[in-house]
């Protein structure tokens, strides 16, 4: 908020005499200010104009004559208050040019040259990429300047400024008026501006001031303490012992600040902290030589395209279609949302600090003819393709080669603009946090534990394939199987025929001969034949299943190790490695409070290996913990080892960046995009999965056993074909053997033989018919039809 008193203005008051009873015939009212200078040009004409139309009102003072005095401070336009110490604009230009951020807020003086936007217009820094953002002292000067020297809007193209808000009114068109004429006369040598008519109204409560001061006190007074004491300043012209001292000058000023009157540049009062309660300002862009307004802004409205007056003035403040600007051209003729910052150019590229590894090549390293390449090499250049914006860059590795880098050391010489990033595989941990920002995570790790292996055979791993339960049923089936179809084949077969214990090893043999070969009975039912498909379909599928779960137990590595898991690991006492450079080693010491002593730093995957076979007795390691990636890497070429228990932490990996970088930000959204249109995957593909991707080739896998849920519909459908078959084959001998009885009792009517049994005689009666081979019940079928017509 601007101060009221724009203008610095001193305000005395001198009367003839001490003192003087009654209203005084004039009043003298001063001002201190540089004439020559954009401000001061308009605020003295200004000045001048209200002074006169005071005079003129005889409502205002009534009677007594103000008169202004004002006095010339000579201030160079451009320097203003701040003197020498102000840097030159050219020095300003070259210095900001080098800079990554491109959004520029200017604050001086008036500067009717225009000096920095002709510097930054040759340094070409008012093209594309640039924001130039500035107060209302360019408004200020623009309208000072007369259509002629209009002509350096030119260097001012896209500039985005303020311009102190005065609301239209009938005072402000009269005053418009007023000076124009002014001008046209050659009475005002300058346009009007927004301080103008801030002068006019200073006047103007001024003078209402004084004249309710006069009407509260009746006289003005002036005194001279006897203790006023002030250095001696005669050498200098200025005897400040003999300044007198106005009596009211508190009380004038609670008046002043009591004003509140509608003046040309609007409502006139001030708020408690002593300053003017302001209209907002009007946001312009300059453009094609032409000043623009796009929009306003208030302290209660924020940006708008309604004036603030207008906008206070409605229900609601805010509106969300009016909180918004209109379209801005920025610098280099754009319309479009400039960045505002460029991360580098060719001549200063982005410094990229990459581990050159000795071991787990494939990540990332320098080769002989000092070329980056690896996974996360790729993955950052793939990334590069999908930012709105060209990055130069320029790979410096880090590290000798011979051995792996520390991590920490290099992520912390981005803090030391040693870099302006590091791309590799980097775990995002948390002190790494505190001092760089990192991207998305573009593949996930976790630390896991690495150990010997022993290739267990269990004597019972034929059973394994199936659970109890599926051996249970599939037992049971093969038994029902067997009865139904002998059931069904007993009659009309006579291979399922014969004394007992011979008929129940066929039954049996027949269902379990169907898993080899080719059953020595042959099936002559069609009921035997429907189930025998339902049956046989049924015991392909669970083979094949069983056949396919058994070779994969054989041929999956069970682990058998002391080490169960990290808790184990720890409690044995036993040496651990771990890789040089990786967090590993500080996360073990520091978090699980690992005895260093016991840590063994191993460089390469053959050190790995070596360690692992000697093992905590021989001069190597018990296990070794590493960040996942690696240990999949690893165990693709080593066949001897395999992951013990589970991952124990999580972490992943991602780029390092400067804090506040926005570069953080356009890689992560880069990195989603990898990972959604399958980008990400392919390159680890590329680069692990040449010979099968190393978690298809984890060698703790264990392959699931084959559940009944799995074929309870198979079984079912089985189930449900034998028994429709066996409730057929039920109906048909019930039918037959009544239609026997029938016969039977015709045959005892027509010969007047008693016939009657018992329900337990008509049981025995029916399984000894069932009993009876087909071309036996067709036999007595015949005979009775041959005793029935004896001829």
């Amino acid at each position: 908020m601007k101060k009221f008193m724009v203008l610095y203005l001193v305000t005395w008051i001198l009367v003839c005499g001490i003192a003087q009873s009654g209203r005084p015939a004039s009043v003298n009212i001063g001002a201190v200010f540089a004439f020559d200078s954009v401000i001061g040009r308009v605020a003295k004409e200004a000045m001048e104009m209200a002074v006169s139309d005071v005079n003129g009102d005889p409502t205002v003072l009534k009677g007594t004559k103000l008169n202004l005095i004002m006095k010339d401070t000579v201030c160079n336009a451009f320097l203003g208050a701040i003197g020498g110490a102000t840097p030159e604009p050219h020095h300003f230009c070259c210095c900001s040019s080098l800079f990554g951020p491109r959004v520029y807020v200017v604050h001086v003086n008036p500067d009717p040259r225009l000096r920095i936007f002709s510097i930054a217009h040759k340094l070409q820094m008012m093209a594309k990429d640039y924001v130039w953002l500035v107060t209302d002292w360019l408004s200020a000067t623009l309208d000072s300047l007369s259509p002629v020297n209009q002509t350096s809007f030119g260097v001012l193209q896209g500039v985005v400024g303020l311009r102190q808000h005065i609301p239209d009114s009938r005072k402000k068109r009269a005053f418009v008026s007023q000076w124009i004429k002014m001008q046209e006369g050659g009475v005002a040598n300058t346009s009007l501006s927004s301080y103008g008519f801030y002068a006019y109204d200073t006047v103007w409560a001024v003078a209402r001031s004084i004249d309710k001061f006069i009407k509260v006190h009746n006289n003005i007074t002036f005194s001279l303490r006897d203790n006023y004491k002030l250095p001696r300043t005669e050498g200098i012209g200025i005897q400040l012992d003999k300044l007198k001292i106005f009596a009211g000058g508190s009380d004038l000023v609670d008046i002043l600040l009591q004003s509140n009157f509608t003046g040309v540049s609007g409502q006139l009062q001030f708020n408690s902290e002593r300053n003017i309660v302001g209209g907002g300002y009007d946001i312009i862009n300059v453009n094609q030589m032409a000043i623009t307004r796009v929009g306003f802004w208030s302290n209660y409205s924020g940006f708008s395209v309604v004036p603030p007056v207008a906008l206070k003035q409605r229900k609601h403040n805010r509106f969300s279609q009016d909180q918004k600007l209109g379209n801005i051209t920025w610098p280099g003729g754009k319309t479009e949302r400039p960045r505002g910052w460029v991360i580098a150019d060719n001549t200063k590229p982005l410094r990229i600090g990459v581990p050159k590894r000795a071991s787990f090549v494939e990540f990332v390293t320098e080769l002989q003819d000092h070329q980056i390449q690896g996974y996360c090499i790729d993955v950052f250049k793939k990334a590069l393709e999908f930012i709105p914006y060209e990055v130069p860059f320029v790979f410096k590795p880090f590290g000798n080669g011979k051995a792996n880098p520390n991590y920490d050391a290099l992520v912390k010489m981005i803090a030391e603009n040693v870099y302006d990033a590091v791309v590799g595989d980097v775990a995002i941990v948390t002190n790494r946090t505190r001092i760089v920002d990192f991207s998305q995570p573009f593949t996930s790790s976790s630390l896991v534990i690495v150990a010997p292996i022993n290739k267990a055979r269990s004597t019972w791993v034929f059973l394994k394939p199936f659970t109890a339960d599926m051996w249970c049923v599939t037992a049971a089936s093969f038994i029902v199987i067997g009865v139904v179809i002998w059931i069904l084949e007993h009659r009309v077969n006579n291979d399922f025929r014969g004394p007992p214990k011979k008929q129940i090893v066929t039954m049996l043999m027949f269902s379990l001969s169907t898993l080899f070969k080719k059953n020595q009975e042959n099936t002559v039912s069609s009921l035997s034949k429907m189930v025998m498909i339902v049956w046989l379909f049924l015991l392909m599928v669970i083979t094949a299943s069983y056949t396919a779960s058994l070779t994969s137990i054989l041929t999956v590595e069970q682990l058998s190790s002391p080490i169960t898991g990290i808790d184990s690991l720890i409690a044995s006492n036993w040496p651990i490695g771990y890789q040089v450079g990786s967090f590993a080693y500080s996360y073990l010491a520091d978090n699980l409070y690992v005895t260093r002593s016991r840590l063994v730093s191993l460089g390469s995957p053959e050190e790995y290996a070596m360690a692992l076979r000697k093992g905590p007795y021989g001069g190597g390691v018990a296990a070794i913990v590493d960040e996942l990636p690696y240990v999949e890497l690893f165990l693709s070429k080593e066949t001897d080892f395999g992951i013990i228990g589970q991952p124990f932490t999580r972490s992943t990996w991602g780029f390092a960046f400067r804090r506040d970088s926005p570069l953080a930000f356009d890689m992560s959204t880069a990195i989603l995009k990898l990972s959604e249109n399958g980008d990400l995957h392919k390159i680890h593909e590329k680069w692990f999965c040449k010979m099968g991707c190393p978690e298809e080739r984890t060698s703790n896998s264990k392959p699931d056993q084959l559940h009944l849920v799995s074929f309870w519909g198979l079984y079912l459908s089985c189930g449900a074909v034998s028994l429709a078959a066996l409730v057929l084959f039920l109906l048909q001998t019930i039918r037959q053997y009544a239609r026997f009885k029938q016969r039977q009792k015709d045959i005892a009517s027509s010969s007047s033989e008693p016939s009657g049994s018992h329900c337990s005689q008509v049981v025995v009666n029916f399984f000894n018919f069932i009993d009876e081979k087909e071309e036996a019940i067709k036999k007595m079928f015949a005979q009775c039809d041959n005793h029935h017509n004896p001829n």
